[in-house]
């Protein structure tokens, strides 16, 4: 089907149900994989029928690409949801531990999301550069909280996303890895020394 064949909904009706299969399509196949997911299955996890999948998007990758669009800057980059947040500098290590453990609960509520998201990113192209934007984005927000609470530091924009690579491979650790032998109470302190010392 041809982009141009795609439905595209002007009344509330059909925008909720596109909507709807935007919505339950990208969960169900964050749950169980892109590939292993088809469109009979995702109509019937949204409620609808697979003709009416096909009437919005043109394949289930599409679906898939929408909802990353949508969803994924929210579990993947949560920092993007404390876009005004106030910090209180002089007790920056409780900050950070605070927005970690906002990273933390993100990890942990898309687990699956996460996994699929991740590896997609490495094997199709159309979802590299997505989350590669996607990872843009937060940067510059934090760039944003740091300057909007007086952090003004050289090279602000890598030590930006220095300091979210930490907090998300520190996340991986935590609810992925999981590795018996590691202290991850300590393995956070010196994530957090180590953010306080680059933000100085």
């Amino acid at each position: 089907m041809e982009i141009s064949d795609l439905r595209k909904p002007t009344q509330k009706r059909a925008i909720e149900k596109r909507n709807k299969i935007l919505k339950y399509g990208f969960e169900l196949m964050c749950e169980k994989g892109l590939y292993n997911t088809d469109a009979a299955q995702i109509a019937k996890h949204a409620g609808v029928s697979t003709g009416t999948v096909y009437q919005y998007f043109k394949d289930k990758k599409d679906i898939f690409v929408q909802g990353l669009k949508i969803y994924a800057e929210s579990l993947m980059f949560p920092i993007n949801n404390i876009k005004d947040k106030k910090l209180n500098v002089e007790n920056l290590s409780n900050e950070l531990k605070d927005i970690i453990n906002l990273f933390i609960k993100s990890h942990k509520i898309s687990k699956s999301a996460h996994e699929e998201i991740i590896a997609l990113q490495h094997t199709d192209k159309e979802i590299g550069k997505i989350f590669r934007q996607q990872e843009i984005n937060a940067t510059e927000t934090l760039v944003e909280i740091l300057k909007q609470n007086n952090i003004i530091v050289d090279n602000i924009y890598e030590r930006s996303h220095l300091i979210l690579k930490w907090i998300d491979d520190l996340c991986h650790e935590i609810i992925f890895h999981k590795h018996k032998d590691m202290d991850y109470d300590k393995m956070t302190d010196i994530v957090i020394d180590s953010i306080i010392h680059i933000l100085n």
